[in-house]
């Protein structure tokens, strides 16, 4: 596995997140932690204003919250991989459907590991923010993401019910993690 780093998104990326989004309805894939792009991808410069807006808390929608969302960079080809979007605080909402952080990898890139070192990356930048404990859901049977949360020391709270799926729900002290995974590499 290739290293990683997460830049907020900018107009450089305008071709490469549009592609990155169209791979995942080519794959009939589920988005997740795109801060809304796919719903944006018609108007790129739109969206990089409301990122920007969001990760300082403003223009936002109803029952929003502040978040930061990032591309995931594979640094030796500048190719997005994934993307991450951290909340800075849990609404009632996200403390029942999407905690703290919601992260995808595209489908072409699934399976060699990017994902639990997205997810790492993502922790640092919750440290930063100073966001100490992380809250992560997840369905029962998205065993790779399960399996993510958990290589980043996610402790499981409870299983709960919604609209029929089972959703699970990982809690994550950020300093413990980091202090773990000091001098490391994943």
């Amino acid at each position: 596995m290739e290293k990683l780093i997460l830049l907020k998104p900018t107009k450089e990326y305008e071709q490469q997140a549009k592609d990155f989004i169209q791979e995942f309805i080519d794959n009939n894939s589920k988005i997740n932690g795109t801060g809304s792009l796919d719903s944006h991808t018609d108007n790129y410069d739109e969206w990089l204003v409301m990122v920007d807006d969001y990760s300082k808390g403003l223009n936002l929608k109803d029952g929003y919250s502040p978040a930061s969302t990032y591309f995931a960079v594979r640094k030796t080809d500048n190719r997005i991989v994934g993307m991450i979007n951290i909340r800075h605080q849990l609404s009632e909402y996200l403390l029942r459907h999407g905690g703290h952080i919601g992260y995808g990898v595209r489908p072409t890139e699934r399976k060699k590991g990017y994902a639990t070192e997205i997810l790492h990356l993502g922790l640092e930048k919750c440290n930063e923010l100073g966001i100490d404990k992380v809250l992560l859901t997840c369905d029962k049977d998205n065993i790779g993401s399960v399996k993510t949360i958990q290589n980043n020391y996610g402790l499981l709270e409870n299983e709960i019910l919604d609209d029929g799926t089972i959703v699970q729900r990982f809690w994550i002290d950020v300093k413990e993690v980091l202090s773990k995974h000091k001098g490391k590499t994943l």
